[in-house]
């Protein structure tokens, strides 16, 4: 049996990691020998292709290749159609990126994975969370946790240099975008605080510079190359070479042609810069509230970690260091630093297991799997810190709408956030709500993730309705909360008049797969052949 591995399944780029027999993370390279492997699929005659020679088809067929998917898990409303007319849910493409990180496991470590530990960006709400967990199951694979990747970034950070302190981590990779603040010492990695925004991420800077590059070639006496497919596409291309090249020249050129116009765009440093400062201040503003939110100001913050590939932009450096007034951590490696946090993870719940199995695991026993029982030991990590202890916290409240008190009309409806944003998970909290008329006999609970007591700011993520005794108008019943340590959500609902529970129920979000769609799409998962 393998061990259980960790994956960052990534906007642009994804990462597989595992905690090997010297007890310490390292990347699992893939069948090309890349530690990275690009998330973009390629449909060839109904086949997907993934990762690199994918990405490169980006431009000669762009109708046939998928990226940037992970911005839309947990939409419904979303589908990717090849040109032979197979559909495909956000999930299903995700679940094509895991299944070919998982054939590259096996075939590097020799054995089968089973399980996984993946990351999701942390102000992921209750739909992507989901959705993350059924592309993991349509691939074949367990997903034992699902892991908020700037907790993965400081796990990584403070077990390799036994870090004590407060530690930012501010996580902008391709597509979304994190700020966590914890506290670090003994082992114990307490998360304070988090907050971000699902779309703001180095996919959103290539398009500020798209649209300069084709103001300039527009200017220069070319047609817009946003017009077309392969001309966007090829336009995007050359945008991320150029940002790329941005990070370590003042300048560069750019060559660009199109409707018979060929033309060399000079581009600086500085112009990037000043096209993208509105993202910038986006994500200051973000960091400083969740500095605030942990309540700290910029003094109480020893250790700055950048996480995610975007972070290498210079300006990225530049701000941080002027407002948290520290230099950020330079010695790990911000593409990978989440993978090796999700292995870190990933070892815990392998030891997790071994422990229930009453097998020991440190010590040159077999233990314990999901599926049976492993025969080699498990290894120590290479650390002080053998056994972290990670205490996070939700991203999002949780709640329910109900009638204002004292409203003039059954339209005033509220929302009442029973959960808080950043509270510590796992969580249970219960809100005491009334019947609203005589002999009542049933109880609507709506549920919502969102922190403001408008609907219209909160999103609504599922509902039940409870048969209940038909009691006086005032009848108390309590809507009891809880999320999981995977930020997932259950229902229970109490009678307070005769003290007994009437119901429960688990948040089947409406804008996830149903069960039966999920095993279908395991099923044709079977029978696709990935390259």
């Amino acid at each position: 049996m393998g061990h259980t591995i960790g994956i960052d399944l990534g906007t642009t780029y994804s990462a597989a990691a595992r905690v090997n027999e010297l007890g310490k993370p390292e990347i699992v390279v893939n069948r090309d020998g890349e530690r990275l492997t690009p998330s973009v699929v390629l449909f060839q005659d109904e086949l997907p292709i993934v990762g690199t020679m994918a990405k490169r088809s980006a431009v000669t067929a762009p109708l046939d290749v998928v990226q940037f998917v992970k911005r839309s898990m947990g939409d419904p409303s979303w589908k990717f159609e090849t040109s032979g007319g197979t559909t495909y849910r956000p999930e299903e493409i995700s679940a094509i990126i895991l299944r070919r990180i998982k054939d590259d496991v096996e075939l590097a470590l020799g054995s089968p994975v089973t399980d996984a530990v993946v990351t999701v960006p942390a102000y992921f709400d209750d739909a992507p969370r989901r959705a993350t967990i059924d592309a993991g199951r349509i691939a074949g694979l367990n997903v034992a946790r699902v892991l908020n990747e700037p907790t993965a970034a400081a796990l990584a950070y403070g077990v390799e240099h036994e870090v004590e302190g407060t530690v930012c981590v501010y996580d902008l990779g391709g597509g979304t975008f994190d700020v966590t603040v914890m506290r670090v010492g003994g082992g114990d990695f307490d998360v304070l605080a988090t907050h971000g925004d699902r779309n703001l991420g180095g996919f959103d800077f290539d398009n500020l510079l798209m649209r300069l590059l084709d103001e300039r070639f527009q200017a220069a006496g070319g047609p817009s190359l946003l017009d077309g497919a392969e001309a966007e596409a090829d336009l995007r291309e050359k945008a991320e070479i150029a940002k790329r090249s941005l990070t370590t020249v003042e300048q560069t050129r750019v060559v660009l042609s199109g409707g018979g116009v060929s033309k060399v765009v000079p581009l600086t440093r500085a112009e990037f810069e000043d096209v993208t400062s509105s993202l910038i201040s986006r994500t200051r503003d973000i960091a400083e509230i969740v500095v605030g939110d942990a309540g700290l100001d910029w003094s109480g913050v020893d250790h700055v970690l950048l996480a995610g590939g975007s972070t290498r932009m210079p300006m990225v450096r530049a701000m941080i260091e002027k407002v948290s007034g520290r230099q950020p951590i330079r010695s790990v490696n911000p593409d990978e630093v989440v993978a090796l946090g999700a292995a870190i993870q990933a070892h815990l719940v392998d030891l997790e297991v071994a422990d229930v199995a009453g097998a020991g695991g440190t010590n040159g026993s077999a233990t314990g799997t999901a599926d049976g029982v492993r025969a080699e030991p498990l290894p120590v990590l290479a650390s002080a810190v053998t056994r972290p202890r990670i205490r996070d916290v939700t991203s999002q409240g949780l709640g329910a709408l109900a009638l204002r008190r004292g409203a003039a009309s059954p339209e005033e409806v509220e929302n009442v956030v029973i959960i808080p944003a950043n509270t510590k998970i796992p969580a249970k909290r219960g809100q005491v709500f009334e019947t609203i008329e005589n002999n009542q006999t049933r109880l609507k609970v709506e549920v919502t993730q969102g922190d403001d007591d408008d609907p219209d700011y909160v999103r609504a993520i599922g509902e039940q309705t409870f048969d209940i005794p038909p009691y006086p108008a005032g009848a108390p019943f309590e809507v009891v909360y809880a999320y999981d340590i995977d930020q997932t959500v259950f229902i229970e609902v109490h009678d307070r008049t005769s003290g007994e529970r009437i119901g429960t129920f688990e948040v089947n979000n409406v804008a996830t797969m149903a069960e039966g769609e999920v095993a279908s799409a395991t099923d044709r998962m079977r029978l696709l052949d990935i390259s």
